[in-house]
């Protein structure tokens, strides 16, 4: 395993027809306390940067020899070949399976130990599902493939971390997914994982109510005094610092932000419109409670700036730099 002082990171390309591979392309050049390798199809990778008028080296490598750093104007790839062909921005489902690979060795070299972390640019869930291959998000898949019993999405910028107890779920759904078993166990992820990925002793973590004015006593709903402040007290006695449950209107202020470690959203739109406010193209996608460091970009594939060059790095930048701050 690569020491935290001299580590290898992996980062899957994501949907070819997008901007991932043009995000890839800008983590060419030398390299000191990291080994970035990207997983993708080499060609694809040099068409790519011939497109964007990129003057760089693309070298296949083999992801198990020893670590070593890049000095040059180099990019490493551990070449996987594309199914079919791939057009700048037009989708093609016969490439799904090939996006789904990617994700696969990244995870299996991460779990066996051949490199630190990976790195996900982002994929277009709606051609893989269209090639019939159920999908509905890189952590659930990554829970699955880890074989993970609960997961918990994590976004990150320099203002906030928030955490998400429900994810991809449509609205009316999200109540009755809100049970005490659920709260415990996000909660108890988040706690383990700010202490032992962000060196955070004794995290402080503010709590979101899922009702407006959080229940406001019981008359906008009953779920904050039937299920998440017994479930807080509960979590509070094994020694969890918890605060809340906070209207969510009024929780995103900096005054609690100063103090919080990590907010914890009820729902993915409760949360997540404020930090990407404030953060949009350098937050970060974290999935905790993974045997394995995986972060990602907080954006889609943008189909219609690839190979434009008008397509930024900086997301997928913070995101090599989380997966390198944090601890194994």
């Amino acid at each position: 395993m690569p020491t935290n002082k001299h580590q290898r990171i992996l980062v899957t390309a994501g949907e070819p027809a997008g901007i991932g591979p043009d995000l890839c392309l800008q983590l060419a050049g030398p390299q000191q306390d990291v080994e970035i390798i990207v997983i993708a199809d080499q060609q694809l990778l040099q068409q790519r940067a011939q497109q964007l008028g990129l003057s760089l080296t693309i070298t296949a490598i083999d992801p198990c020899q020893p670590v070593t750093t890049t000095q040059a104007q180099q990019l490493k790839v551990w070449h996987t070949p594309l199914l079919d062909t791939c057009t700048t921005g037009v989708l093609n489902t016969n490439n799904a399976a090939y996006v789904l690979r990617t994700l696969d060795m990244a995870c299996d070299a991460c779990l066996a130990g051949h490199a630190h972390a990976m790195v996900t640019a982002p994929v277009h869930k709606a051609v893989i599902n269209d090639a019939g291959m159920p999908f509905s998000g890189h952590t659930e898949y990554l829970q699955q493939r880890c074989q993970s019993d609960k997961v918990v999405m994590m976004l990150a910028c320099a203002a906030m971390r928030v955490a998400l107890v429900t994810t991809h779920l449509p609205l009316a759904q999200v109540a009755k997914a809100i049970t005490p078993q659920t709260l415990q166990q996000v909660i108890r992820i988040l706690h383990q994982e700010l202490q032992q990925r962000f060196a955070k002793a004794d995290p402080k973590i503010y709590v979101c109510g899922l009702n407006p004015h959080a229940g406001e006593g019981g008359h906008l709903g009953r779920e904050e005094l039937d299920i998440i402040i017994p479930t807080l007290q509960q979590l509070r006695h094994e020694g969890i610092n918890l605060i809340g449950p906070l209207p969510a209107d009024t929780l995103f202020n900096n005054s609690n932000l100063k103090q919080a470690d990590c907010v914890l959203a009820m729902y993915h739109d409760q949360g997540l419109p404020v930090l990407k406010y404030a953060g949009f193209g350098s937050a970060v996608n974290i999935t905790l409670g993974l045997p394995i460091i995986r972060t990602s970009v907080d954006h889609g594939t943008a189909l219609a700036l690839a190979g434009t060059g008008q397509a930024s790095a900086s997301s997928l930048l913070e995101a090599v730099r989380q997966a390198h701050l944090m601890h194994l």
